[in-house]
């Protein structure tokens, strides 16, 4: 038992080196002064819809208030059925003003259909700065302001993933991911950061540049990946170009999930991760301590002590990430149940090769990409 209660120790010190590191990484992070000088770019935003998402007329007209001269907005269905389509087209009637047009892919040949979608929309795009953005974010008026004049500051920037909170439905699934979402993983996005630098990109918001996404070889290359947004910064900056995490936050707005279907999203995308970065993948094992902690309280409870630092360690790094790096609260009744949840969806993140995407089911290969198995 002591052997036992020796190595959780030192699996645990490891996580609580990771907290602090997170704590430095977001220091850091919030020390860069956002761009001060101001572009008149103008700008391409590609929206890829499928179905009626939560929310989804209030998140698509916030990219219609946008405080900018000169953008477009390009959206993207399979059939005209999609029930997304009425919103799109009612939008467009209140704000005439505002470019925008509605794309019919078809049934996309490709594995990864928003990928497909985002390929239609590139085409048709008038400008060379793209804003890549999913059905649920949502943002403020300043959105096109901030991101364009972080690509002005910098000729060679070819990728930005903007950094998103998480903000919860009504269900308890929802809320608990949120947390995890707002606590766990972009604490690890920041350390990978300040570590590595950014060589890939994150996240349900990405601003490019189009000559930069044709020089890695378009979306073309990108179709066969599950986690492409990924492996767009990792080919972008391989090809040269500078990717970045950006200081204009998101919203990311997760609708009202069921267990089993927020259980299907938290299964996809641990079982994605792993093909995608694998040893990252692993290390995340040190990125959660309270189930270590925990277990080493049990098989060493005169070793108490352990578990106050942990505690201590792990709300001081929430607080820092959630608070203040995203803006937004904790959620502290639900960080000790998402902490084992996202402990337990880790775990299975490691068996199964095969995932349910949209009505479609794939299966993961061990370079990253993914086969359609049956429509």
């Amino acid at each position: 038992m002591l052997v036992l209660s020796l190595l959780l120790l030192a699996l645990l010190v490891g996580s609580w080196v990771y907290l602090v590191m997170i704590v430095i990484a977001a220091r850091r992070w919030m020390k860069v002064p956002p761009p001060l000088g101001v572009s008149s770019e103008p700008v391409s935003i590609l929206k890829p819809l499928a179905g009626l998402d939560e929310g989804l007329e209030a998140n698509l007209r916030t990219f219609f208030t946008q405080d900018y001269a000169s953008f477009e907005i390009l959206f993207a269905v399979r059939t005209p059925a999609d029930p997304a389509v009425k919103i799109v087209e009612k939008l467009q009637l209140e704000f005439s003003n505002v470019p925008s047009s509605l794309i019919f892919t078809g049934e996309p040949p490709w594995a990864n259909a928003k990928v497909y979608s985002l390929d239609k929309m590139m085409a048709a795009a008038a400008y060379d700065l793209l804003v890549m953005s999913d059905s649920d974010m949502r943002v403020d008026g300043s959105m096109l302001k901030r991101v364009s004049a972080e690509f002005a500051a910098d000729p060679k920037l070819g990728v930005a993933t903007c950094p998103y909170r998480a903000r919860a439905g009504a269900s308890v699934w929802s809320q608990l991911e949120a947390v995890g979402m707002n606590t766990e993983f972009f604490g690890g996005v920041l350390v990978a950061r300040m570590l590595e630098g950014m060589k890939f990109a994150v996240g349900p918001t990405i601003v490019a540049r189009k000559r930069a996404l044709q020089a890695i070889g378009g979306f073309v290359r990108l179709k066969d990946y599950l986690a492409e947004d990924f492996v767009m910064g990792q080919f972008a900056a391989e090809a040269g170009w500078g990717v970045i995490l950006s200081s204009y936050v998101v919203e990311h707005h997760i609708g009202s999930e069921t267990w089993a279907k927020n259980a299907a999203h938290r299964l996809r995308w641990a079982r994605s991760t792993r093909r995608s970065r694998p040893a990252g993948y692993v290390g995340q094992f040190f990125t959660n301590p309270t189930p270590i902690a925990l277990a080493l309280s049990v098989v060493a409870p005169e070793w108490w002590p352990q578990l106050v630092v942990t505690v201590v360690l792990r709300s001081v790094a929430a607080w820092v990430v959630a608070r203040r790096v995203l803006g937004v609260r904790v959620g502290w009744g639900l960080l000790l149940p998402q902490d084992l949840l996202s402990f337990v969806f880790w775990v299975a993140g490691f068996f199964g090769n095969t995932i349910d995407w949209r009505g479609r089911k794939y299966r993961l290969e061990k370079d990253g990409t993914f086969t359609l198995l049956e429509r």
